[in-house]
């Protein structure tokens, strides 16, 4: 029994791949295609921002 656990705050949506969809709602999928979007979104910026670094310590270390 534990006394702390309803006053924690509820976890935000979370997908995990390749896990089990047959029993999401339509609403449910529509959330987390959302949520993954996000993510690649974020995952493309920090990309790009590494990228940018990447090129400027090549351009840096050519002359």
């Amino acid at each position: 029994m534990t006394f702390f656990d309803d006053d924690r705050p509820a976890k935000k949506l979370a997908h995990e791949i390749g896990s089990d969809l047959s029993m999401l709602s339509v609403g449910d999928l529509d959330a987390r295609i959302d949520l993954l979007r996000e993510e690649i979104a974020r995952l493309e910026t920090d990309k790009q921002k590494k990228q940018a670094g990447r090129m400027a310590a090549d351009n840096f270390f050519k002359k």
